[in-house]
Order: structure tokens, then sequence, then C-alpha cells
């Protein structure tokens, strides 16, 4: 195992051949471990509070981790053929400078989220600590679980790597362990919903919060693929990342489905004090579980963002991006661990609107070259392309029109009574105006590119 170099040419540069030797069956666990948190249980539990109970519930989940599964999917598999971090990759859509601004958004996302995982954890650390005969303050708990974060991000991609593979078991477990229990102590609520109940504005809301929990995953998906070898199968690059980011998100939601009309209130702390509650002589095992996932998911957050950091423009050494990083998003759990936190919650909602526009375009510009126009898709855009115009006008306009959450509501999402169609409409048009861009630029019809998913 290697520990990653430290200067900004890590994230800038492809990764050489000789050092594309990560196994395939790693791309699975880097994308299962993150998502076994709690915050995933959460979202199942929303889903009930949305109304959504028994199986009308169990399709928003299928459905929405399905359509938040697939981009990133499709975006891991640009890592072993361009050898470069994801946001860095965008350059060849929106150019040297047109890939600075969402960059910066992500390093922005990457530092929120780190602060929002790390609040459950620290206070199940808390309790876990309590039970030991410690009474921890909330800054020292967290203080621990940050640093062995930090500890964990500094090594870069390869240690990262084998963290998601080693925890992504023991969480697995543990989760399983715990999941059982909770759901045989609060029972499986009987479902209320009929489809002559359903709510047109409950069901997008629920889609909209299952899928972005995944989609975001795709600005970091080929940061983890990028070490694999090139010649590797673009099919194989594609199922292990999209099965490792819709199984355990699926599983998790599902718990949270499943006991969600036990629990008091669609937050992380309700989760935590029910499986506390629930779990028995387990509780210490519930309790590690929620602690110690904040490892796997922000070790790769951390490490995400001093990526993100650089291609933003920032030149710093990687290792001082991922301090930086770490820091600030300590700084911000301590500040949030009261209210803060759920307005913290609300901020990022809104703010990972971006993420369906740059997705549409940047798999647009990926997949949808003309054949005669494929040898230019590696070929680096100097300067502001109309890609990245594109990229800030769809997601002004999802925000300003589209967007359902509790700080804003937009317009159409008003005359459709709180309906979010924001992620669907900024992929789209993300996706659709870049075909367009294409067009122009080599005045041939785009066809779906097939050459990419290669034997």
């Amino acid at each position: 195992m290697r520990v990653e170099q430290g200067g900004a040419a890590a994230v800038l540069e492809r990764v050489p051949s000789h050092l594309q030797t990560t196994t395939p069956e790693k791309i699975f666990w880097s994308h299962f471990s993150p998502n076994l948190a709690p915050a995933a249980w959460v979202i199942g539990t929303l889903v009930v509070f949305l109304g959504l109970s028994g199986w009308a519930g169990f399709w928003v989940l299928v459905i929405g981790n399905l359509l938040g599964s697939l981009p990133v999917a499709l975006c891991a598999v640009m890592g072993p053929r361009t050898g470069l971090p994801q946001m860095e990759a965008s350059r060849f859509a929106l150019g040297t400078a047109g890939k600075r601004l969402p960059s910066l958004i992500n390093w922005v996302n990457c530092v929120g989220w780190d602060a929002v995982n790390n609040v459950p954890s620290a206070l199940a650390f808390m309790l876990l600590l309590k039970m030991a005969g410690l009474n921890t303050p909330f800054w020292l708990a967290l203080g621990v679980l940050a640093t062995a974060q930090l500890l964990a991000s500094l090594g870069g991609h390869d240690l990262v790597q084998v963290i998601e593979k080693y925890l992504g078991w023991i969480l697995l477990t543990a989760f399983a362990i715990v999941g059982c229990m909770a759901v045989s102590h609060a029972g499986v609520a009987p479902s209320s919903t009929s489809v002559a109940t359903l709510s047109f504005a409950s069901v997008t809301i629920a889609l909209g919060a299952v899928s972005s929990f995944n989609m975001g995953w795709a600005a970091y998906a080929s940061d983890y693929t990028r070490y694999v070898p090139e010649n590797t199968s673009s099919k194989t690059v594609f199922l292990l990342t999209f099965l490792g980011t819709f199984l355990s998100s699926f599983i998790m939601e599902l718990f949270g489905l499943l006991t969600g009309a036990a629990i008091k209130d669609p937050s992380p702390g309700a989760v935590i004090d029910a499986l506390n509650q629930w779990s028995g002589p387990f509780a210490p095992v519930a309790l590690a579980a929620v602690a110690f996932s904040s490892i796997a998911i922000n070790a790769a957050n951390d490490n995400t963002a001093s990526y993100a950091l650089i291609s933003a423009g920032v030149r710093v050494n990687r290792m001082l991006s991922v301090a930086v990083t770490a820091g600030t998003a300590y700084i911000l759990a301590v500040m949030g661990e009261g209210s803060f936190v759920s307005l913290y919650e609300n901020y990022l909602l809104l703010a990972l609107y971006w993420i369906a526009p740059w997705c549409g375009i940047v798999m647009a510009d990926w997949y949808c070259r003309p054949a005669h126009a494929r040898s230019m898709r590696m070929l680096t855009r100097e300067g502001w392309t109309s890609s990245a115009s594109l990229f800030v006008l769809v997601t002004v306009l999802t925000i300003a029109l589209f967007s359902s959450t509790p700080i804003f509501v937009g317009p159409v999402a008003q005359l459709l009574d709180g309906a979010d169609l924001g992620y669907l409409v900024g992929f789209v048009l993300g996706g659709l105006g870049q075909i367009l861009i294409l067009r122009q630029r080599h005045g041939v019809e785009i066809l779906p590119e097939k050459e990419h998913f290669h034997a």
C-alpha cells in the first residue's frame, strides 16, 4: 500500500499506467461502505413521515436508489480511462476555468456533509463511552473521531480503499444485527398508504431525498476507480459501482422504512435513541456501528474534498488540503451540535441541486460524442467553455424555479403543491443542452456511445 503523493500533480495529472494496480473488487467496497451510516436510516424514516409506508415506500426506495446510483456508476467508468479524480475530469467538458466552480461547490458540500455526519456519530460515541463509565464532552468525542478520519484520509486513495473494505465488513455485520433487532422490537407497521391517498408532492419529495443521497456520490465516483488498470472492463467498473452504491443505501433505508412508524421523528438523534433502546444487550454494538461509520464515510469525504479544493484552483499540498477540510468540518460540527445541524442540512439539500445538471453535462459530453470526435474526449479544453455557462444557467434556474426545500420553494414547485422536480429537470436540461453544444461543435447527429462499455 502506497501513500498518495502530496503535490497538486496527484490531482491535476492522470495516474501513470504503472500505478493503476488497484484490484476491481475494491471498487465495490469504496462505494458500499460509506452509505452504511445513520443518515441512510434517517432517509428511510423520512419516507414514512412523508406518508409513504408499506409497499409505496418500498418502491420509492427502489426507484429512488436506481435513479441515484446510475449516474454514480456511469461516472465511475471514466476513472480508469482518464486516470483523474472526478471533478478534475470535468475539465474535458467545462474547461480548466469552468471546472473550478463546481469543484469549489463540491468542496463546500464535502465539508458540510463531513460535519453533519459527525454529529450523530459523536453523540453515539459519547453514549458508548458513558457505558464504560466515561463522561466525555461532545467536542472531545468528536475530536477522537475526526482525528481518526483525518489520519485515514491523509494516506490518500490506497488507505481509504483499505479502510472501506475492512470497515465495510464490520459495519455490515453490526448493522445487520442491529437492524434485525430493531425491526423485531419496533414491529413492522401495516401500510396506511393506498394509491388513492398518494400525494404527488410527497412522492416526488421522497424520490428526491432518496435519489440525491446517492447522486451526490457521482462527484466522487472516479476518485476511487482511477487507479484501476485502464484495460479493466467498463461493464465491471459500472456493475461494481452500481451494486455497491445501490445495495448499501437500500439496505439501510429499508431498515428506516420498516421501523419509521416507531421513531418519534426523522432525525439522527431520534434514530440513535431508538436503536439504543431496541438493541438491548447489543446496544454497544449499535452505538459503535453508528460512531465508527463516520470513519468510513468521512475518510472518503475528506480525501475527495482535498482533490476538489485543488481542482478549484487552490494550489495547496494535498495533505494540507485534507487537514483544512477536516478542521473546518470539525469547527462546523461543534457549532452545529444544536439547532445549527438542521439548518445546515437544509442548506446542503439546496446545494445538491447542482449535482444533477453537472451530471447531465459531464455524462452527455463523455457518452454522446460522435464516432469521429471520440479521440477528442480527453482533450483538455482551456478556459471557460459554453458547457460551463450551461452549468451555471441550469443550476440557477433549477434552484430558482423548481426547488422544494424547508428553506425555499420555487414558484413551479408551489404550483405543484411542493412537488420536487428539481433534480430531474436539472439533469435533463443539462444533458440535452450539452448534446446541443456537441452537435453545434461537431455538426453531426449525436448518438450514445457504445464503445465505452468494452469487454
